[in-house]
């Protein structure tokens, strides 16, 4: 099993993972209760490795490999279509940065970017309210502290801050 886990560049829990939802074969023990792995096994681990690699969810990977006849193309065009639209919205986090920047030099300047100021950068960078919702939910669980600063930097009141940061913390998709 480690060697197999190793040999893919996966932990040994993700192998067992793996058998336990069915994408790996239960397999046959040794007499000393090791796991018996084939070879067919391990090139079944390694399309699994490459499918993930490529953003491919668990139960598309499972419909690849157990459905000859699933289509490869329409999964792999679905996903390559997921990219394109998270790489926009990351293109979208990209130019609100970018404006952000730009506007440093008045911030040391004038030394008030208020919560107004900053939804509005964000909007006009294509965020929409659900994008700033992820937004806040990244950086309170990267930076929880900083994200706090940050909010402060704002104006904002302290009783809206702990608002901000509890409903970011308990934010789902």
């Amino acid at each position: 099993m480690t060697n197999l886990a190793r040999a893919a560049g996966l932990s040994r829990s993700t192998v067992l993972y793996y058998e336990s939802i069915g994408l790996l074969r239960k397999v046959k023990r040794s007499a000393g209760n090791y796991r018996l792995y084939s070879e067919a096994d391990a090139g079944r681990l390694r399309q699994i490795c490459v499918y993930r690699a490529a953003g491919l969810t668990l139960g598309d990977i499972r419909a690849v490999l157990d459905r000859p006849a699933s289509d490869l193309g329409s999964i792999l065009e679905r996903r390559l279509a997921q990219l394109g639209q998270e790489m926009e919205r990351l293109r979208g986090q990209q130019r609100a940065i970018a404006r952000l920047l730009q506007i440093t030099g008045k911030l040391k300047r004038s030394n008030m970017l208020t919560k107004e100021k900053w939804t509005q950068v964000m909007r006009d960078s294509g965020f929409s309210d659900d994008d700033m919702h992820r937004w806040h939910a990244q950086f309170e669980k990267a930076e929880p502290e900083e994200h706090e600063q940050f909010l402060k930097f704002l104006h904002i009141p302290e009783a809206e801050v702990e608002t901000i940061r509890q409903w970011s913390r308990n934010y789902q998709r």
